[in-house]
């Protein structure tokens, strides 16, 4: 067998997908940007700061220096910006003219976005494509590195595996304070990966703004300016693996794009953010809409992994819907849906009561942390048979958590020893279950 036939992967045999990342662009046309578009993005940017070089006007843009001093100088030659002073080799410092400034305010009535340029959307929805969630496969090892900080028991993890390995929707659901939102938000972290997502999307001619601080962690990156990393699409930023959560607030109109008559721009809905990530719907069935409504809504993405959404000039686009979806909630899946859509829900998830021996461990895991330096295991048995056997009280993963902030509430107000007492647990669970 010759050397180069060693070297060549068996058919049977995938190799390794090299992991996304947005290749750097050189010039305007890579970027898909046509020449008013870059007009609009530099005058409105200078209306709005005045003065600035035309390294930072790039900066701002996301896009490399390059083509930029040609381009200024076309500007100047029409009389559209001026120097101001100059900058760094090859660069000045530009401010608008009178008719700068007039274009600027006309180009601010059309949309006033400002800031990075946008990315187009067939960029994007290849960028789903290539990181979609159905290619990860976490393993046992990730689901208990993402897991170590919560108590799950063997039971649970043996089904929340195969289950996230899947890639499909699941309902979570039981009793109240058992820990459904904790273990959804701690999903995501299974896939153990980064994703790559533009911060503003142009599709049909409107700017949809997909990038939000509020539900993206963005990596950091090296230095900026002259030293800055130059090997990827500046447009483009990257994030962990998102996880949105939305509970009984979440609205109809919340799924789908948001058009501002303002400022003329586009906000993306919460599936459109969580793509490549994880969306839990908490509290499922005490939203303002009936649960049916919600769910018709999502029967087909469910189905096709794809969505229609409608763009503020009535056209209908097709986004990619490629996300977990999880829906948490106390109630019995099925008083809440029928069976066509629990067919597309494969897995439903009890998220049952601890038991006294996890209910013990959990006082040991937070105990520690709220700055108690030791549990009194008598007091602890106190808790038990008082406050729960002889008034036959179900456990909850929530209560030792609870039942500790009170009691370290209590000691640090009277400024007593942060200990763990039998009269103290006496004072949390007078307060704590007065009402359940």
């Amino acid at each position: 067998m010759s050397a180069a036939s060693i070297s060549v992967l068996p058919s049977f045999v995938k190799a390794p997908k090299a992991p996304f990342r947005p290749r750097a662009v050189n010039d305007f046309d890579e970027a898909g940007l046509n020449y008013t578009q870059i007009e609009s993005l530099i005058l409105k940017y200078l209306a709005t700061i005045g003065v600035a070089s035309g390294r930072m006007i790039a900066s701002e843009l996301g896009l490399p220096f390059g083509p930029f001093p040609s381009y200024l100088r076309n500007l100047k030659n029409q009389q559209i910006v001026a120097y101001c002073n100059t900058g760094s080799v090859n660069d000045y410092e530009y401010t608008l003219t009178d008719a700068g400034r007039a274009r600027a305010s006309m180009y601010m009535e059309e949309c006033s976005y400002v800031g990075t340029a946008p990315v187009p959307f067939d960029d994007y929805v290849a960028s789903v494509m290539a990181q979609t969630i159905t290619a990860e496969q976490p393993k046992e090892e990730d689901l208990r590195r993402a897991f170590s900080d919560l108590l799950i028991s063997e039971e649970m993890f043996h089904v929340l595996g195969p289950a996230i390995n899947s890639g499909r929707g699941m309902f979570l659901y039981g009793y109240p304070g058992n820990g459904k939102t904790s273990i959804a938000e701690r999903i995501t972290r299974c896939f153990g990966t980064t994703v790559w997502i533009p911060r503003v999307v142009n599709v049909e001619g409107q700017y949809v703004k997909l990038f939000d601080l509020a539900n993206h962690e963005v990596i950091e990156k090296g230095p900026t300016g002259l030293l800055r990393d130059d090997d990827y699409d500046h447009r483009w930023v990257e994030i962990k693996r998102p996880t949105l959560i939305a509970g009984g607030e979440l609205r109809m109109e919340d799924l789908e794009i948001h058009f501002n008559p303002i400022t003329k721009v586009c906000e993306a809905p919460l599936q459109m953010k969580s793509n490549n990530g994880t969306l839990l719907i908490d509290d499922f069935g005490r939203q303002r809409m009936p649960p049916i409504e919600l769910l018709n809504r999502w029967i087909v993405p469910l189905e096709k992994r794809y969505d229609f959404l409608c763009l503020p000039n009535g056209k209908k686009i097709r986004v990619p819907f490629d996300q977990l979806i999880l829906f948490s909630t106390n109630l019995e899946p099925k008083q809440l849906v029928d069976e066509a859509f629990l067919r597309r829900i494969p897995y439903k998830i009890n998220a049952v009561d601890p038991t006294e021996e996890m209910f013990r461990e959990m006082f040991e895991i937070f105990a520690p942390k709220l700055g108690f330096p030791e549990v009194n295991e008598e007091a602890i048995d106190y808790l038990i048979e008082m406050h729960y056997h002889r008034v036959n009280r179900p456990f909850r993963c929530c209560q030792p958590r609870d039942l500790l902030l009170q009691i370290r509430n209590y000691c640090v107000y009277n400024n007593l020893p942060l200990v763990l007492k039998p009269d103290y647990f006496d004072f949390a669970a007078a307060i704590y279950f007065t009402v359940m």
